[in-house]
């Protein structure tokens, strides 16, 4: 199948997704893993949310949080305001639950070392929070699964490696099995049944590493040994039916290189092992695994077994395609496993059987259709928290959540999240901005500045995180979602331009566009203009006069827009002339080439810093973007505001500069909590169209400790400030 055919297939697919009675899974919340603390606790402590089950009712939800040695409760009655039930002291490392009925069963991780693993199996009052059981495994326990009768509980023994021993090779004893505990009544039978799966494996048989288990309507097993490449399958009794190989794929069309700093898919892999992780059945016949690999493989697909060994289906690469299409490529993994097929969850809503397959390192749910197990059909692309590690489906109430396990909280980032989906009979919130239907694919991401054009497209620029492809994306916001059209690269000399934190793009009235890079002198990078041609190769470069970099900083132009002969530039920060919570509009003339500036007043932060992030000029007024760099609950300045085009006037470098007005357009933080999730901190970019529509868009860090979300939204209209 040819690209061209795949972009196709995948467009069709979309739009056949959202005509299809107009359901789609939608994002309702989301719930921070630190609320579920007591008052008083040390809140800057690490937590995460990694595995996730509910209770029978579907009302409460129940979620392992390894760091701190708890599993949280959430009370979920109204699934569009999630309320903390508190945490519960399993004494271990929770590594997965299960709930039948209303108990949970929780594997808890107690080992003393590598070499003398150890863990127990839980019972857990969902009402209550309180421990009414336990049991002792006799190893290290990952994953948990039970039957539809709800009559016993499989677990997982992974007994896992040392990563710093053996040059983190699969081979250290002791190896790990399959253990099924009998429930009657809720309570545990403690006298464990121990399945042994050693010597089936090729590689390292007699060191098998079961990672997830799930269980069919005929209460047969099947489990994946990820570091042996294995895949087994138990029956009813407890026996071993089948096992095999899950071999290896020919990846095509990917990106392997990090290092570069571009998204270049034009690379393959022959022979990749699958080594699957998540493995869930479809039917009692079908299961699917996420490829997601270890040691020597991981295939960034997703692929369909049936229970003899046979594969009725392979993603390859075309799982990684909505994850790029969507700006969710993780190109800080490339080098390894690409989006990083995880976790996964299967389950029926109305007549359509959906797998919910989570992209660990995109941080993305990808939903296929797989009522027919031969033909998986992709429905979706869903936005999760940083780093999805659990699922679990209640299609009793049309609800999908998620456990989202990064928690950036030593970095001042956003905090671990439970995050909540509904299926509606609406359209796809998100993507709001896709590269779907382009003749190419066109990967993309932490756009930081936009211009509307007057071709009727809006324009682009990413930053320098792509530092080896500074692309102008052209975006066609007609169509919803709007779409990425055309990728135009930054040349020098007919090479990537380099050097170059583009942070700012405008019209030059002629096809060609001004750039303005925010440099960063701590790598090299000038604070600088650059005039582009319509083909995209540098024409000229203007440097900062040395009276204005006198007093530079780091934080510079972020953003760019041109006024007849003049262009403005929006400093993002204080330089070292600057009052405090004031910040430059510097003004450069094209044709006298006289630089100067005027005074900006932005807000006194109420914690980190208030910077300004864009500038664009429309009629009688133009615009900026002050915004904090806070995220979160913590996020307070994010907003649109105008000046009066008659007081951009500028005074020469170096005397008193005087001060504009400004009234408040939008407030920004609404919209972007609508989305469900979190509020996100880099709203970078702002276009005005010709009949004054204004788009605004958040910068996603290239998918690097962020969701990789971006948001591109119309704010309003530019004559009428919603004050």
């Amino acid at each position: 199948m040819t690209f061209r055919s795949i972009c196709l297939t995948s467009a069709l697919a979309l739009t056949a997704g959202a005509a299809h009675a107009e359901m789609n899974f939608n994002r309702i919340a989301s719930f921070a893993t630190p609320l579920n603390m007591a008052p008083g606790e040390d809140t800057a402590r690490e937590t995460s949310a990694e595995i996730i089950a509910a209770s029978a009712d579907g009302m409460t939800l129940i979620y392992t949080d390894s760091p701190l040695g708890v599993v949280g409760r959430i009370d979920i009655t109204d699934p569009k305001a999630p309320a903390p039930l508190g945490n519960t002291d399993v004494g271990g490392e929770p590594t997965s639950v299960t709930v039948i009925g209303n108990t949970a069963y929780v594997a808890v991780n107690t080992s003393e070392s590598y070499t003398k693993p150890s863990g127990t199996l839980l019972a857990l009052d969902l009402a209550t929070g309180e421990i009414a059981q336990s049991c002792d495994l006799g190893g290290q326990p990952d994953a948990t699964a039970h039957d539809e009768a709800g009559t016993f509980v499989v677990v997982a023994i992974e007994n896992e490696r040392d990563e710093d021993a053996g040059d983190g090779r699969i081979g250290q004893m002791p190896g790990g099995w399959v253990s099924k505990v009998a429930i009657t009544d809720g309570a545990m039978d403690c006298a464990v049944q121990r399945i042994d799966v050693t010597g089936l494996a090729e590689i390292a048989p007699d060191d098998p590493e079961p990672e997830f288990v799930d269980v069919n309507a005929r209460g047969e097993i099947v489990v994946s040994l990820q570091e042996n490449n294995h895949l087994v399958v138990i029956g009813a009794e407890g026996t071993v039916i089948n096992h095999f190989p899950a071999g290896a794929v020919d990846l095509t069309r990917i990106d392997t290189k990090d290092e570069r700093g571009a998204l270049r898919f034009e690379d393959t892999q022959e022979g990749r092992p699958r080594e699957p992780d998540g493995v869930q059945w479809l039917d009692d016949a079908h299961f699917m695994t996420a490829n997601e690999g270890d040691m020597d493989g991981g295939s960034r697909s997703v692929t369909v077994f049936s229970k003899d060994g046979s594969v009725v289906f392979e993603s390859g690469s075309d799982f990684e395609t909505a994850v790029i299409q969507a700006g969710h490529y993780p190109d800080k993994r490339s080098d390894a496993k690409g989006a990083e097929p995880e976790g996964m969850e299967v389950a029926t809503f109305g007549d359509t059987t959906f797998a919910f397959v989570l992209g660990e390192r995109s941080s993305t749910v990808s939903v296929y259709d797989v009522t027919d197990p031969a033909s998986p059909v992709f429905r979706q692309l869903l936005p999760s928290g940083i780093a999805p590690e659990g699922a679990i489906a209640i299609p009793e109430r049309n609800l999908l959540v998620t456990a989202n396990e990064a928690d950036l909280v030593e970095d001042g980032g956003v905090r671990a999240h439970v995050m909540l989906y509904e299926y509606q009979e609406a359209k796809a919130a998100y993507p709001q901005l896709t590269s779907a239907g382009a003749d190419t694919l066109i990967g993309w991401g932490a756009i930081s500045g936009m211009v509307a054009g007057e071709d009727g497209l809006i324009h682009a620029v990413n930053d320098s995180f792509y530092g080896y492809q500074p692309t102008i994306s052209s975006i066609d916001a007609t169509v919803s979602p709007a779409r990425i059209v055309k990728a135009l690269p930054v040349t020098r000399a007919g090479m990537p331009a380099q050097k170059l934190d583009l942070e700012g793009i405008t019209t030059d009235g002629e096809g060609g566009f001004w750039l303005a890079s925010e440099g960063r002198t701590d790598r090299l990078i000038p604070h600088a203009l650059y005039h582009v041609g319509a083909s995209g190769e540098i024409t000229g470069e203007v440097a900062l006069p040395a009276d204005l970099l006198a007093n530079e900083k780091r934080f510079g132009f972020e953003g760019v827009t041109r006024i007849g002969d003049v262009l403005w530039m929006a400093v993002q920060r204080e330089w070292t002339d600057d009052p405090e919570n004031t910040v430059k509009l510097v003004a450069y003339d094209l044709k006298s080439e006289e630089w100067g500036a005027v005074r900006y007043e932005k807000a006194a932060p109420q914690t980190g810093w208030v910077g300004l992030s864009e500038i664009v000029a429309h009629g009688d007024w133009v615009y900026v973007i002050e915004r904090d760099n806070q995220i979160g609950a913590a996020a307070v300045t994010k907003k649109v505001y105008r000046i009066p085009a008659s007081e951009m006037v500028p005074v020469a470098l170096g005397g008193d500069l005087p001060v504009v007005t400004k009234e408040e357009v939008a407030d920004l933080i609404p919209a972007l909590a609508s989305q469900g999730g979190y509020v996100v901190d880099k709203v970078e970019g702002l276009a005005i169209t010709a009949d004054g529509t204004i788009w605004a868009v958040t910068d996603n860090d290239g998918v690097d400790d962020s969701s990789g979300e971006t948001f591109f939204w119309q704010v309003g209209r530019a004559e009428q400030p919603s004050q």
